[in-house]
């Protein structure tokens, strides 16, 4: 599975995605965003989606929503009606709450086989995968060190994993800053 990448990587740009919400800390993440004008892409576990989170704040923002799979399970743990089925309810979920075509998916771990392209293919989806994970949710003690393993890794391009977590916040300002310092610039997909 290949990453996307629908920019020219000589354009400077990044892409931020976030995974594993949507949770507690979207709003804060969102008000960061907000503040730096900054788009992402948010890769949902839809057994967290209920019509009350706030959704609609993510769309009208300039955000995309993607699907991480509805209960977040390693895919190739999975036979492919399995796969299919843990995918197909994720993507209905969020398109009947936000009324918007999910395009695209991002597997659980980033694990996926043959059958999780299949499944992919069968339902229209385009697989989004990363070149640079932040490891925030290791970093929970320390979190500067997310800032570090962004920066230390960028290149024009890049497609970095971040998660929905308190301690991403506390440094997602300083990272925006960081990437705007060192001449990037941020994209969707």
């Amino acid at each position: 599975m290949k990453n996307l990448m629908n920019h020219k990587p000589d354009e400077g740009r990044v892409v931020l995605t976030f995974d594993d919400g949507p949770g507690r800390h979207l709003a804060a993440i969102l008000d960061i965003l907000k503040e730096k004008a900054v788009p992402a892409v948010f890769f949902w576990n839809t057994r967290l989606l209920y019509d009350q989170r706030p959704w609609r704040r993510v769309i009208d923002e300039g955000h995309l929503i993607g699907s991480h799979s509805h209960k977040h399970v390693n895919l190739t743990s999975l036979n492919q009606q399995k796969q299919y089925d843990e995918i197909k309810t994720s993507i209905d979920r969020i398109e009947s709450i936000t009324g918007q075509r999910v395009r695209y998916f991002r597997p659980p771990f980033g694990q996926f086989n043959e059958d999780t392209v299949a499944v992919l293919k069968s339902l229209d989806l385009t697989p989004v995968m990363w070149e640079i994970t932040s490891y925030d949710w290791e970093n929970k003690a320390e979190p500067g060190k997310t800032v570090c393993n962004v920066i230390d890794h960028v290149k024009a391009g890049s497609i970095i994993l971040l998660h929905e977590l308190e301690q991403t916040v506390e440094v997602l300002p300083e990272l925006i800053d960081r990437l705007r310092e060192e001449g990037y610039d941020f994209t969707l997909i």
